[in-house]
């Protein structure tokens, strides 16, 4: 994309920003990694189609890069615009720290100055999952609550622990998971029915209301488990029950740690 690169190098070249976190390309045809640019030479690196689907919100929250630079541009598309909003709506980073190179959904370069440009944006857009996804997450709300169970146990037993959905999830971005704890260990460490089970569930709800459904934990999941949708089942009870959705606004309050007297209590059995 031409324009990306003409933006990326006038960026860098007048000290608007000190890196540029882009899409470069992969070890093989049909993949693209992040790549990181903080040279104007380099920016013919940056590369912007179909494949490029990871959530480069992830690294904005690393510290390595927070402390080495003082202001950081972005290739943004919709799920990590969303992203951006999210993480900035939990105090992770702050508008004057970001540039954002937003593409829009026919993969042009957007102007996008400041949070609620990006809020504007995102609120014309839709955000549902894919038919396939629907159909499956249909499938499922059609079983029973046994055979349901039996459906996630089966799908969980698969996990190995590597915690790659962990890694790819710009909401995980605790310096210390609960799971590297040993005093007390709170999730049991070997993969095993019990142990993946306690993992899988607890991630889902630490999601709650946060999930801005992009997708990367299953993509990133070595053995294919459909991750994003037990995070997605998620999203629908929360904006039924208390109006919020993650990701549309960068000033939001937290579903689970916030209350408001007109909150639903018919959960309460």
């Amino acid at each position: 994309m031409d324009s990306l690169v003409t933006k990326a190098k006038e960026l860098l070249s007048s000290g608007a920003v000190d890196v540029i976190i882009g899409y470069g390309k992969g070890t093989v045809e049909d993949r693209t990694r992040a790549i990181f640019i903080n040279k104007p030479e380099k920016v013919d690196q940056l590369i912007y189609n179909e494949h490029c689907k990871q959530n480069l919100a992830v690294y904005l929250t690393k510290n390595e890069l927070l402390h080495h630079y003082k202001k950081i541009g972005i290739v943004a598309a919709k799920t990590t615009l969303r992203a951006i909003l999210q993480i900035a709506s939990e105090e992770q980073i702050t508008e004057d720290k970001l540039v954002v190179l937003g593409i829009d959904d026919k993969a042009q370069l957007i102007e996008l100055n400041g949070f609620q440009a990006i809020e504007q944006h995102l609120a014309n857009l839709d955000h549902s999952i894919s038919e396939q996804e629907k159909a499956t997450i249909a499938k499922i709300d059609a079983m029973s609550v046994q055979e349901r169970w039996q459906f996630w146990e089966k799908e969980l037993s698969k996990c190995i622990k590597c915690y790659a959905c962990r890694q790819a999830c710009p909401m995980c971005y605790c310096n210390r998971c609960m799971v590297e704890c040993n005093q007390p260990q709170w999730v049991h460490v070997p993969a095993h029915s019990l142990g993946n089970l306690e993992w899988h569930f607890m991630r889902a709800m630490h999601l709650a209301g946060r999930c801005v459904n992009c997708g990367d934990c299953a993509r990133a999941c070595p053995m294919e488990i459909p991750l994003n949708l037990l995070t997605y089942k998620l999203i629908e009870p929360i904006r039924e029950d208390f109006g919020a959705v993650a990701g549309l606004q960068a000033k939001m309050e937290s579903v689970l740690s916030s209350y408001k007297i007109t909150d639903k209590e018919n959960f309460i059995k």
